[in-house]
């Protein structure tokens, strides 16, 4: 035994210390003892955990979201709150060309109305079906569902449109999993049907020509198999969990067996209920009886139940019923137990999704909207940078190049004319009373604007400025006075002064 290990025990002895077990440094979840050998876990990259699974995760999601409510009311929930009825609605920003301070009112007027122009359904959507309201919806919905989307821009006019520029939609099933057309430059590579450089930018997308799941509808003319579209004509969006994630995944991914289980119990215990209350009762007697007066043959038995029905049994025969106790009360507890963990899995409220509101009380369903709220607000951010701005972008370069737009020096400062607002949708205020004396507060003390306050409940100041002042000047013109105008008091006492005035033979 060495100095060294005689001296550490001898200095073990004396402090009573033990030695450590350098398993007992490890992390708990890290070990694998008998309670946890069933638990697997790979050392997978994520696209080698997406590819193998990403099809059947669609699938599933789709169902799920076709058949079962809930699944449903998740994706219009999450829609509705991060898209809203109308959208989100682009504001330019132009400044004026000297001394750059102030907005350059007619030229953000153009480019609003072009834009607003090209949104309709027959000019900014290549099947001329969808507006662009409807294609932002289309998108978020996708994305939910199938955990991705793709944009094509096709710079081509459709319908009434000024400007050659249109979008087409592409399921996620379009673009082929397993291609692998391969390349001549090491650098780069095919991965789940992308091509990417050596820094996982992607290059190129090989598309099937069809959709694969078409095929109640056969194509007969000969077209090829795929097109390869270049990076700078798709717009790939999907949310990231991983770092050199290549593709989306369902947003229901972590749910969906629950929701399979959830819904198959919900159907048994409704079969379960449905036989209980149409049993009735059955008759037997030592004569057997007929049944309805009828002839009984031989081997006829009860094979069907309906509600007050009376079967007769044949002599020797019993029924032995089965306690069904259908519906019993454990059913809606284990429906709501099984919902919050779905909700929690999504990302919203359990209110949200079951618009069942019989177990919170004002506080609690404020708290969740809150919360909810930020989960919406994060998604519009989403949806702004990924999608709203890269088409505006591409579709000002089309719209100035086609002579659609004429903005002076566009060729050398192209960004000074992209720089636009974006207001996605607000939100009412829970506490109104309380909200907006909070909101009134804050903008004495200079902590907010009154645009921020109006930009939060989704509302744009100069809309509202302007529809403002042409309720005030109308009732001006006609004479009315409301309490709606804080200068109401100052107008009803020059009336006042006015009109003592008048009866004084114009002295006051």
């Amino acid at each position: 035994m060495g100095l060294r290990t005689r001296v550490g025990k001898a200095f073990q002895a004396l402090f009573g210390l033990e030695t450590v077990n350098i398993k007992r440094r490890s992390y708990a979840s890290a070990s694998s003892g008998r309670l946890l050998a069933g638990w697997m876990a790979n050392n997978t990259s994520a696209d080698a955990e997406i590819k193998g699974s990403l099809p059947k995760l669609q699938q599933r999601s789709r169902q799920i979201v076709r058949d079962t409510p809930y699944g449903k009311q998740a994706v219009r929930t999450i829609v509705g709150n991060v898209i809203g009825f109308n959208g989100i609605k682009m504001q330019s920003q132009i400044k004026k060309e000297r001394y750059g301070k102030g907005l350059d009112v007619e030229k953000n007027d153009v480019v609003e109305e072009l834009w607003h122009d090209w949104g309709r359904y027959d000019s900014c959507h290549t099947a001329g079906r969808l507006c662009w309201t409807d294609i932002e919806k289309l998108c978020c919905s996708s994305l939910i569902e199938s955990g991705e989307v793709f944009v094509r821009i096709v710079n081509k006019k459709f319908g009434r449109s000024k400007v050659p520029f249109a979008l087409e939609i592409l399921e996620s099933d379009r673009l082929d999993n397993d291609y692998n057309g391969g390349t001549n430059n090491i650098k780069e590579s095919w991965r789940m049907g992308i091509r990417h450089d050596e820094w996982h930018r992607p290059i190129s997308y090989a598309f099937f020509t069809e959709h694969p799941g078409d095929s109640a509808f056969p194509s007969k003319k000969k077209v090829a198999r795929h097109m390869i579209l270049p990076a700078n004509e798709v717009i790939h969006l999907y949310l990231t969990d991983r770092p050199e994630q290549t593709r989306g995944v369902p947003w229901l991914a972590p749910v969906l067996k629950q929701l399979h289980h959830l819904d198959g119990y919900a159907e048994s215990s409704v079969i379960k209920a449905r036989g209980a209350s149409a049993l009735m009762a059955f008759i037997s007697s030592p004569e057997g009886e007929l049944n309805d007066g009828g002839e009984i043959y031989e081997g006829d038995r009860v094979s069907e139940w309906s509600p007050g029905a009376f079967h007769y049994l044949e002599p020797g025969q019993n029924v032995t019923v089965p306690n069904f106790d259908a519906p019993n009360g454990e059913f809606e507890p284990f429906m709501r137990a099984c919902l919050r963990g779905m909700a929690a899995g999504i990302g919203i409220s359990y209110e949200s999704i079951s618009k069942d509101f019989s177990q919170s009380n004002y506080s609690s369903s404020r708290l969740s909207m809150l919360e909810d709220r930020t989960q919406y607000k994060s998604l519009q951010q989403f949806f702004i940078k990924g999608l709203h701005q890269r088409v505006f972008e591409q579709w000002l370069d089309m719209a100035v190049l086609s002579g659609a737009l004429s903005l002076p020096g566009y060729e050398t400062k192209p960004d000074k004319y992209k720089k636009v607002k974006w207001q996605p949708r607000g939100f009412e205020f829970v506490d109104p009373q309380k909200e907006v004396a909070s909101a009134k507060e804050a903008i004495k003390a200079g902590l907010k604007t009154q645009a921020q306050v109006i930009a939060e409940q989704g509302g744009d100041i100069d809309e509202l400025m302007t529809a403002r002042k042409a309720e005030v000047d109308m009732a001006d013109s006609l004479g009315l006075l409301f309490d709606t105008d804080v200068a109401t008091e100052q107008k009803q006492a020059n009336i006042d002064t006015n009109t003592t005035s008048e009866s004084n033979g114009g002295t006051t």
